[in-house]
């Protein structure tokens, strides 16, 4: 008896850092990053928090230590008139959906956004906090996802003004497959340097609020599942695209003394962006 006790509480605290050590990314999703003239006239966008390399599982957004789930802080789209650079808030047009995964379903949010105009179209969220007990913590990531209307660049380059934020240093919606991708990451509007990010790739396609068809590739191990590279003394980092799809950057090591509730927060930025295959 005293061996198969043993052996079981070795198997599920196993079972329990495996889980606990799955990167964390907060989505924002819309099937494509670039927008024909005649394209769509609204933008559907889902805002999941999951494991996107692993397909799941996915946590309810914003939920708190008593288990109750809060809606966002923020949500909104960024975008430029003329020479003038304008916030929209979208927080109203957000509705809370059930999103499910090859292992379970979990509180998502989605929103429509209608008739975008030319350019560039910057969406970020700024979640509620998410109690994570496996690593007695809150986690918060503000991300962000830009899309483009007819080819025309316009603010994709340009902050938000978010807590911590990670901005482009090439326009995320037109990129090969093996473009590089470069990024800083900014906290309180100044670059951090010797920052680690972790960068996944998004293994399942996502359909009617779930993920489908995946996983679309195979890891050989841990370490490929989620990578991991480091900004230089600039904030600066780089990142050679190897795949198709949708890949995500978030920078956990951004900041290290913030607090949410009396616990520690991992507050950090995320972003999405899209490669396509040359043919």
């Amino acid at each position: 008896m005293r061996y198969w006790h043993v052996f079981f509480s070795a198997f599920f605290t196993a079972l329990f850092v495996c889980h606990a050590s799955m990167a964390h990314f907060q989505v924002i999703y819309t099937p494509e990053t670039t927008i024909r003239e005649y394209g769509p006239s609204e933008l559907r966008l889902t805002l999941l928090f999951t494991h996107p390399f692993e397909g799941g599982p996915v946590m309810d957004m914003g939920k708190d230590m008593e288990g109750r789930t809060h809606r966002p802080v923020s949500f909104g789209v960024m975008l430029q008139q003329g020479k003038r650079l304008m916030k929209v808030d979208l927080l109203d047009a957000v509705r809370p959906v059930q999103f499910r995964t090859p292992v379970n379903q979990a509180v998502a949010y989605e929103a429509v956004y209608k008739n975008p105009g030319m350019g560039d179209l910057v969406f970020y969220v700024e979640p509620s906090p998410y109690w994570e007990p496996a690593e007695d913590c809150y986690i918060q990531h503000c991300t962000k996802l830009i899309v483009n209307r007819m080819g025309i660049p316009t603010c994709w380059d340009m902050p938000v003004g978010l807590p911590v934020e990670i901005v482009p240093l090439d326009r995320p919606y037109a990129l090969w497959t093996g473009n590089v991708f470069r990024g800083v990451v900014l906290h309180n509007g100044k670059p951090v340097p010797d920052c680690e990010i972790e960068v996944e790739y998004l293994n399942y396609s996502v359909e009617k609020n779930s993920f489908v068809h995946g996983p679309a590739v195979t890891s050989p191990g841990a370490a490929f599942s989620t990578q991991i590279i480091k900004t230089d003394r600039d904030g600066v980092f780089v990142y050679g695209i190897p795949r198709a799809g949708w890949w995500g950057f978030a920078a956990l090591g951004c900041v290290s003394d913030a607090e949410y509730r009396g616990k520690d927060l991992e507050l950090a930025p995320v972003i999405w962006v899209q490669a396509v295959d040359m043919k």
